[in-house]
């Protein structure tokens, strides 16, 4: 059953903050195998203007997608997570992500389509700091493929 296109503009509360640490800045960084110092020496950092040690671009799905789950199990939408795969990602940023950030996230549904059987599901994810600051809105598509006939 194609997922109900009136929650197409929702939004669901802003997440508790997440504080942003060297420490899983740096595990990260090493995670996906990018050496930049800026991600690991905060004097580094501080050589290209930043004020401590900054996140990889791609950081923000941790925080993201955790905010989407919100979206994801809402009984309501009806969405069968285990027919879920991640379609699409991208990141608009103001600035980046940096140590001692204290971030929280607020998602909406931009969108919902049906596309031969499949539903199509646009999760916009916006990170704001502690002071309201914009740092980074996070594009998510997810892809609810299609129950297989019997």
């Amino acid at each position: 059953m194609p997922l109900d296109q009136s929650f197409v503009g929702r939004s669901y509360p802003p997440t508790p903050p997440y504080e942003v640490g060297r420490e899983k800045i740096r595990e990260f960084a090493e995670a996906i195998g990018d050496p930049n110092p800026v991600y690991t020496d905060a004097d580094a950092a501080k050589e290209f203007g930043h004020p401590d040690v900054i996140a990889p671009p791609t950081f923000v799905f941790v925080i993201s997608f955790k905010a989407a789950e919100q979206v994801i199990h809402d009984p309501a939408l009806g969405l069968d997570y285990s027919r879920v795969v991640h379609g699409d990602q991208k990141f608009v940023y103001s600035r980046p992500v940096r140590a001692g950030d204290r971030l929280h996230v607020t998602s909406t549904i931009e969108s919902i389509k049906s596309l031969a059987g499949n539903d199509i599901l646009d999760v916009r994810g916006d990170v704001h700091d502690d002071s309201g600051e914009h740092v980074v809105t996070a594009h998510t598509k997810l892809v609810a493929r299609a129950a297989e006939e019997d």
